[in-house]
Formats: structure tokens, C-alpha cells, sequence
């Protein structure tokens, strides 16, 4: 923009005062200065308020009720790319009953969880001391997230966001499950779960909030959808050309998926599961339905939202929602777990030495050691695992 400076008129013909044109360019100096500082004053405090702004509300979507994500030659919506779930993290899979029936936080209480500090791997990672931090320091620029979400829980449905009752086979299977998570005795391989034993982590299992790894990565074509996840290495082909599941005598892993679009959104209808696995981290029955909604509403965002159907375990459906988010540099890379799982053959070694010392306990007449218990910390891991000794470490991998 070009700014003109009317010259003064001294009442002496129709030329300018001579000072007042050695006025105009200081004048114009001081003009463009003030702007500067305006405008940079209201950058600053426009950057200081998008601090305490919920990334949700800075979606595409949400600033442009009419902004729709780019198409594909053959028309669908691109879902394309690779997405984590790490801007999830802090955020509880139940609602603490102090928010009721709020799916989102207030402005204060966002503001509270924006400043708390880190949370997740974050926090585990600011806890470690020197030589621990030094195992986790690879981890930690792709690992903490990048932006913080007001929701107040994963569950948005029922109202509450806490999941239903269970039913009374659905009691006996959380109890069964719990049994099982205890602290042992590890005999063989198949008293370790699936995650452990680096087989699955099941359809949602493999796109939570953990430590690490929780990434997929979606292509698409015109009659499927691939997805990709990180950890455990499961990709699953989702067909989009209107065909049935298989049939109800398969069941697998990570079941029998079809898919078909409603609008911008990819419905993903998954059944023929097994009941070896756990959805939201909590078991369930071969019934199991899982309805699985993908929206992009942003380039850098999209909507997950999954419904959960199985009436031998709740006495209702219900669902929850995550936004998978892209994170700068990310990439999902080959998980190579059984090439590098030592912690099956390691608490197994545990659990052999162990039951040795519990038997010569026994033939001497003396006391019963005490199981070691989960590590200090509440750290919720396995107490028989213990990091071996130099000269154990030594065996790893080598056939005895």
C-alpha cells in the first residue's frame, strides 16, 4: 500500500513548504513503526490465547463448517497417511464423574490440563534417572505429542461417558481376565499375553495411547482400504465393494472387516473376532461388533470413532472417540518384536529360578520365598522380570 502525505499549504502560492517535505519521510519512518508494533502486539497476543485454545476447535472442519476434505480421481474422500494417537495422551478412557455429562472441558479446565505439565509418556520420561533416560531417549521426539484436546474422556456415549453395566458372563470374563494378569506363574509361553507374546494387539488395542508405536497408516483404493499399525505389525484389507464378512465359523484376531461410506465418512463394520483379545483394554465375547467411523476433518486431523457391540459382556452398546493426529517427522517403521522379544525368555528364566528356590525352600524345611512383587513405583509390571546380570545378559539369544 502506498501512503501519501498531503503537502502543507503556506498560503504562498501552490508549492509546499520546504519543511514540510523534510518532514514527510521521518513522519512516514515513525507511521510504519507504530503499525509494526501493533500488529506484532496483536500476533503476540494472539499466539499466547492459541496456547489455551483445544486443538479440536482449531480442526478445519470446526473453523469452516463447509471446508470438506480433498477428493480422490474416483471420487472418494482421502483418508491417506499416517496418523497417532499420541495427542490422546493424559486423556481417561472412562469420564471422571466430576465432569457429568460434559464431553469437553471448560476454558479453565483446559487451561489447567494445557499447563499441567506432561503426562503419558512424557511424564515417564521426566521421571527416569540418567541411565534409564538414556534407554527412552530415542523415543522421545516422536513419542509425546504435539497438541492437547479438552475432551474429558475417550467414551462419548452412553451420556456419562463411563461404560455400561456388565452383564453376569461379562463379570466372570473381567474376573477371569484379572486372574490372569497377576503376577504370575509363567510355565510357557502361553501364560503371557498376546501383546507380550508379540502376536496382536487387537483392532483398538493397536491404535491406544501406549508407550510407544501407536501409529497407523491408511492407503486407500478405489475398492479398499488398507490400515497399517505399528505395533504389533497387523494390516488389515478392508474390502469397500459391498461383499459379506466370512462366514461365522471364522473367527480371527483382528476379525472379518467390510466397509462402505456414508459421506465423507468411512464406516467400517468388524465381526468374527475372537474372544482372546480385549477392546478398550477390556475383554469380551465372540459377539463383539465393532462399528468404526473415519472422518478427516483436517489435514492434519481425523475423527475415530468406534462403537462397541457385544450383549454377552455389556448390557448396552457404546462408543468412544479418538482424534488421530499427524506428528512432525513420523513414520511408521517395521516392528521387529519377536526378533527382539528377550522378555519371554527372560521371565521364563525368572520364573525357573523361582520355582528352584521355592523347591529348595521346601526340601530344607525352611519358609517360602516370597514372589517378587511388582517393581516399586507402581509401575503395574511383572514382578517375576527382573533385568538379568551381566553374565545372563551374555545368553540372551543363544541356544543352550
Amino acid at each position: 500500500m502506498r501512503t501519501w502525505i498531503k503537502p502543507v499549504d503556506t498560503g504562498a502560492g501552490n508549492g509546499p513548504h520546504p519543511m514540510a517535505t523534510r518532514l514527510s519521510v521521518p513522519l512516514l519512518v515513525g507511521i510504519c513503526l507504530f503499525f509494526e508494533l501493533v500488529v506484532s502486539t496483536q500476533v503476540r497476543a494472539q499466539s499466547a490465547a492459541d496456547e489455551f485454545v483445544p486443538a479440536e476447535q482449531t480442526a478445519a472442519a470446526a473453523v469452516d463448517p463447509k471446508w470438506r476434505a480433498p477428493r480422490f480421481s474416483w471420487g472418494d474422500p482421502v483418508l491417506e497417511g499416517t496418523f497417532t494417537s499420541r495427542d490422546m495422551g493424559g486423556i481417561p478412557m472412562e469420564r471422571p464423574e466430576q465432569y457429568g455429562n460434559r464431553e469437553l472441558l471448560t476454558p479453565e479446565e483446559f487451561r489447567e490440563r494445557a499447563t499441567g505439565g506432561p503426562t503419558g509418556f512424557s511424564a515417564l520420561v521426566t521421571q527416569q534417572d540418567n541411565e534409564d533416560r538414556l534407554q527412552l531417549s530415542a523415543l522421545d521426539s516422536t513419542e509425546v505429542g504435539s497438541r492437547t484436546f479438552g475432551y474429558t474422556s475417550y467414551i462419548i456415549e452412553p451420556e456419562n461417558g463411563r461404560t455400561p453395566a456388565l452383564t453376569e458372563e461379562g463379570q466372570r470374563r473381567q474376573e477371569a481376565m484379572r486372574a490372569r494378569s497377576s503376577n504370575g506363574p509363567y510355565y510357557t509361553t502361553e501364560d503371557f499375553s498376546y501383546y507380550d507374546r508379540c502376536i496382536s494387539r487387537g483392532v483398538t488395542g493397536s491404535i491406544l495411547p501406549s508407550l510407544y508405536g501407536d501409529a497407523m497408516r491408511i492407503i486407500q483404493s478405489p475398492t479398499e482400504v488398507a490400515i497399517s499399525y505399528e505395533m504389533l505389525h497387523d494390516t488389515r484389507i478392508i474390502p469397500l465393494d459391498g461383499r459379506a464378512p466370512a462366514d461365522s465359523k471364522v473367527h480371527q484376531y483382528m476379525g472379518s472387516s467390510v466397509g462402505h461410506w456414508e459421506g465423507d465418512t468411512l464406516v467400517v463394520e468388524t465381526t468374527n473376532l475372537t474372544d482372546e483379545l480385549r477392546v478398550g483394554r477390556m475383554p469380551h465375547s465372540e459377539d463383539l461388533k465393532l462399528t468404526e467411523r473415519f472422518r478427516r476433518i483436517d489435514p492434519d486431523m481425523l475423527d475415530y470413532v468406534v462403537t462397541v457391540d457385544d450383549p454377552r459382556t455389556w448390557v448396552e452398546p457404546w462408543t468412544f472417540r479418538l482424534t488421530l493426529t499427524t506428528q512432525p517427522g513420523y513414520d511408521v517403521l517395521e516392528y521387529s518384536c519377536h526378533e527382539g522379544n528377550h522378555f519371554l525368555r527372560t521371565a521364563l528364566r525368572a520364573e525357573k529360578q523361582y520355582q528352584e528356590r521355592v523347591a529348595e525352600a521346601k526340601a530344607k524345611g525352611e519358609p517360602i520365598p516370597a514372589r517378587p512383587s511388582a517393581r516399586s513405583g507402581g509401575g503395574g509390571g511383572l514382578g517375576i522380570f527382573e533385568p538379568p546380570s551381566a553374565d545372563e545378559a551374555q545368553e540372551i539369544g543363544v541356544e543352550e
